[in-house]
């Protein structure tokens, strides 16, 4: 799963960066808004969390611009503005969600999963369970378990696997995984994918994930 931060908070950018990458997301970040603008259009985000306060414009009008486009990627306001009238603007302009600073990074966490589980049509599940034929992610322990056996998972895994059973059987390209898999700037491995994807078939059985050569890779779990 893929973030957008745009806040100008260097020192908070700094720890929720990595606090996200160990949660299983990765995240691109700016402070500014015109680079959040080219950034949305240029990359399949799950998730926008959105200062309101930036160096370089409004990040509430940032939102009714992105919404007036047809931009419906979720958003979570991030801002020291908690009046409830601010609140209601905010909610006005297209927010999803809202969370005043200062905050524990363990709420945004839940509210982050929150609006990806629903703009991906599933309920908010307990306890970091995400499930699907046979197949059971634990978000909190980054492990799954399938049958009887629990296998821990390594970061790339986790996050390949979770975008996986966020999308069950859709037919998703080895662009789309590899974007999902790497911030906005990182050098990308050609073969990342199909290096994970065998990895993650020795854990789960030869036919839970198939190739569609020259399209992509297609989600069954363990029954088809």
């Amino acid at each position: 799963m893929k973030l957008l931060l745009v806040e100008d908070n260097t020192l908070l950018v700094e720890e929720l960066v990595k606090q996200l990458k160990q949660a299983g997301y990765v995240t691109d970040s700016t402070d500014k808004v015109s680079e959040a603008d080219y950034l949305i259009k240029e990359t399949n985000y799950d998730c926008v969390i959105l200062d309101i306060g930036l160096p370089d414009g409004n990040g509430l009008e940032l939102l009714e611009s992105w919404r007036e486009q047809g931009i419906h990627t979720p958003v979570i306001m991030l801002t020291a503005r908690s009046q409830w009238h601010e609140k209601v603007e905010g909610f006005n302009s297209g927010a999803d969600d809202y969370l005043g600073k200062p905050f524990h990074t363990q709420e945004l966490l839940v509210r982050i999963q929150a609006l990806i589980q629903r703009a991906h049509g599933k309920a908010n599940t307990p306890n970091k369970q995400l499930t699907y034929a046979g197949v059971a992610l634990d978000e909190g322990q980054q492990s799954v378990t399938v049958g009887e056996q629990t296998f821990e998972l390594t970061a790339m895994e986790f996050r390949l696997l979770k975008i996986f059973l966020m999308s069950p059987k859709k037919l998703l390209s080895k662009a789309q995984l590899t974007d999902k898999l790497y911030q906005f700037d990182d050098e990308k491995e050609s073969n990342v994918v199909e290096v994970y994807v065998t990895h993650l078939r020795k854990k789960l059985g030869k036919t839970a994930i198939e190739t569609r050569r020259g399209q992509g890779y297609i989600f069954h779990g363990l029954t088809q």
